[in-house]
Order: structure tokens, then C-alpha cells, then sequence
């Protein structure tokens, strides 16, 4: 499969820049990761849903830009109930840095993801995070290899799937931890059914610990509990949070399983 062909072109530009940013830190990154499992076990058990905000300044399918401080910004969504914080690290697109994610995890006590377009070892070790998103299609086959790369450095990998394919690609590679993207990579479209339809293809031997995190177009506790319905674990959430007020955006997502529809 060429796992480029039909992608928007922003996707490409996005890929582009990637391929350029090859290079990795100065040395092999060692992580003493913060665990994501454990993290959202301990915020269903309040009653609470398992929302990881993302601080995103802008992004392609966004207009305008966020510029508030970084660590401000995840410590209020801290304090909304997140149970994790995401935070882009891809500068020419979304505004990101290793910098802010740096500072941000130096603020925050829960888990914190590396949110970039990651497509070879060496870029793992560009700044310590404790999960790191791969993306299934993006990196194809490689995909068992950085699963096992990410682990050996002590990241928790999320892998990123869009399709029933990727989603036993992921699981075959040995991924626990599986984000579902809603949005379509070629129109760059979102559609929640995406979600409810991979999720439907979780074989029977699917690990018992294994994770599915929805992730973009939710906007509204309805669309929370849509996905809970469907098998939802977690939920990564940018623009809804990040449109407004922070905290309390974040607040009304995680207060989802009692409260009212936006």
C-alpha cells in the first residue's frame, strides 16, 4: 500500500516537513513514564470520563491561532479534570515544540502525550514524553518496529488508526493503546461513524488491557457518551477545548456521564 496516495495535500506538506525534522535529540531518550492506564482507571472510578485535552495553537483544518502560554493553558485543563494533556510538538503546522511539551510536563502530574508525525526511531528521541503517538498509516510497515522502539525508551505508544485494517495492523504490532481518528486524511473530513465501525472489528483476541482512545469531532457531551456507546475508552480532544474557555470546556467533556448536552 503507498500509504501516501490520496492524502490532502496539507497532509503532504504535514509529511514533508516531517521527513525534514528527521533528526532525533542528542542522545537516546530514557523515559520514566507516568501511566496512562492507570491514569484513566483512576478517573472512570470517579465517575468521571477519561478526556485528554490538547493544547493545539492552530492546525490546518482551524482558524486563527491560540497564543497564551502553553503551561497555562494544560494547567487549566489540569484543573477541568483531564486525565492526560496532548501537546503538539510540530512546529510549521500546528505551532508546536519539543520546547512546550518540555514545560508543560515539567508542570503537569498526569500523563502527557507526544502528539507529532513520527516516522523514523531517531525522531523518538527528540524530547521525553510519556506516551507517543504513531501514526499506522504513515508509517506502514515499520510500525511493529517503532511500536518496540518507543517501549524500550519506557514511552507508552498510542497508535493512531483510521480503518479496520490499521486497527489489526496495530494490534498484530503489539499496540495496547489505539486511537481511532474520525477525520478522514484525504478530505480531511470528520465523521464519528468512523469510530463506531472500527471499533465494531476489535477481534475476540484482542488484548484484555487494550485501550481505544476516540479521537477528533467531539464537540458536545453527546458526542461523548455517542462514543462511550460505541467502546470509547478515552478521548482526545483539541479544538472543542481549546475554543473558548479552556477549563471549563474541559470540565463540561469529562463531567459528560452526568451532566447535560452542551
Amino acid at each position: 500500500m503507498n500509504e501516501t496516495e490520496g492524502l490532502a495535500p496539507a497532509i503532504h506538506s504535514i509529511l514533508d516537513a516531517a521527513r525534514s525534522r528527521e533528526r532525533g535529540g542528542e542522545g537516546r531518550v530514557s523515559v520514566d513514564a507516568r501511566s496512562f492506564p492507570d491514569a484513566v482507571a483512576e478517573t472512570e472510578a470517579a465517575g468521571r470520563v477519561p478526556i485528554i485535552a490538547e493544547v493545539k495553537p492552530t492546525s490546518p483544518t482551524t482558524t486563527g491561532e491560540r497564543t497564551d502560554d502553553p503551561v497555562d493553558l494544560a494547567e487549566q485543563m489540569v484543573a477541568g479534570g483531564a486525565t492526560a494533556i496532548s501537546v503538539l510538538t510540530e512546529p510549521e503546522h500546528f505551532g508546536g515544540s519539543p520546547e512546550n511539551l518540555e514545560r508543560i510536563r515539567g508542570a503537569v502530574d498526569v500523563p502527557v502525550l507526544r502528539k507529532d508525525f513520527v516516522l523514523s526511531e531517531a525522531q523518538l528521541d527528540v524530547v521525553e514524553s510519556d506516551l507517543v503517538l504513531l501514526i499506522a498509516r504513515f508509517v506502514g510497515d515499520d510500525l511493529p518496529t517503532l511500536v518496540d522502539a518507543a517501549r524500550d525508551r519506557g514511552f507508552q505508544p498510542l497508535v493512531e488508526v483510521h480503518t479496520t485494517d490499521e486497527l489489526h495492523a496495530a494490534i498484530d504490532a503489539g499496540a495496547t493503546l489505539v486511537g481511532v481518528n474520525n477525520r478522514d486524511l484525504a478530505q480531511l473530513e470528520v465523521d464519528l461513524e468512523t469510530f463506531e465501525h472500527v471499533a465494531q472489528a476489535v477481534p475476540d483476541d484482542a488484548p484484555d488491557d487494550l485501550l481505544l482512545v476516540a479521537e477528533s469531532g467531539i464537540s458536545t457531551t453527546a458526542d461523548v457518551r455517542r462514543m462511550r456507546e460505541a467502546g470509547a475508552d478515552a478521548f482526545l480532544v483539541g479544538s472543542a477545548i481549546m475554543d473558548g474557555n479552556v477549563e471549563s470546556n474541559t470540565r463540561t467533556l469529562v463531567n459528560a456521564a452526568t451532566g447535560g448536552d452542551q
